[in-house]
């Protein structure tokens, strides 16, 4: 585990809040492109979408946790929210509804869909009691990472209000999380949202585009230092200094590998959220 100098432009609350959507996918563009690999497809220009729903376009979650009117019982359950591409939701074999249980809203990288964000964690669910929410994006990545915020977030809404009226949660531990756009994603709701979110998990995260700041969740960041995808020097050893300087306290672990989510940093990861 290594810590870096700060490398990154000055990021303090007052910049968090400035920040766009589109102002940071085109700077991702310039400064953040990933490589020609095949593990995660080329960023796409910013382009615009519509939805009627304000709050979404702003990037802000309005569900919350609360008792739950329906038992969902141990084992994987599709969201079943619409046609087309849905999500998943996770209920480690021990769950007793009675006993609230962390959970963490697991999103997935470019190209993929609930299934790999299901994956990220799965491996620690069950010791760790951890209830996992997998939805997929609407399109082939996260909505502010196409130009803006909007369907993604409504639908992400739409998942933790079901989830929270099949599980008991613990509101002291609530994660939003993932690996590359879908850990870029999990920083930006998890910055926005962070009167929801407890913790953000950011599995080689590209950049951040949070639509403004709200509480201030712990932040757990791991990044390979032989990413080709999205390499390290641009990406985490800039955003974590940003992080730190805004105030947000920062768990950075650098591995030697490539782009990727080796199982000891899942387990890690895991563990930071569950125990801290």
């Amino acid at each position: 585990m290594r810590e870096h100098p700060d490398v990154g432009a000055p990021l303090t609350r007052r910049r968090l809040l400035e920040l766009s959507a589109a102002a940071a996918a085109a700077a991702l563009s310039a400064a953040c492109t990933p490589g020609q690999t095949g593990e995660d497809p080329a960023y796409m220009a910013p382009r615009r979408q519509r939805t009627p729903d304000r709050q979404a376009t702003e990037g802000r979650l309005r569900a919350r946790p609360a008792p739950p009117t329906e038992v969902a019982g141990p084992g994987v359950h599709p969201l079943r929210l619409g046609t087309g591409r849905d999500g998943l939701l996770y209920v480690p074999a021990d769950y007793q509804a009675n006993r609230p249980a962390p959970l963490a809203l697991m999103l997935h990288g470019a190209g993929g869909n609930a299934e790999h964000g299901l994956s990220l964690l799965r491996a620690q669910a069950d010791a760790a009691g951890l209830i996992l929410l997998a939805p997929a994006s609407r399109r082939e990545t996260w909505d502010v990472i196409l130009g803006r915020y909007g369907p993604d977030v409504a639908f992400v809404d739409r998942a933790l209000e079901q989830t929270f009226r099949h599980c008991t949660v613990d509101t002291s531990r609530v994660a939003v999380g993932g690996f590359s756009d879908g850990a870029s994603y999990a920083l930006s709701l998890g910055v926005a949202n962070g009167d929801l979110f407890t913790h953000v998990i950011a599995l080689s995260p590209g950049f951040m585009a949070p639509s403004a700041q709200h509480g201030s969740p712990r932040v757990y960041v791991s990044h390979g230092t032989r990413d080709q995808v999205l390499p390290i020097e641009v990406c985490s050893r800039r955003i974590v200094p940003q992080l730190q300087r805004a105030g947000y306290d920062v768990r950075y672990h650098e591995f030697d590998g490539p782009h990727a989510v080796p199982a000891e940093i899942a387990r890690e990861a895991a563990e930071w959220f569950t125990d801290g």
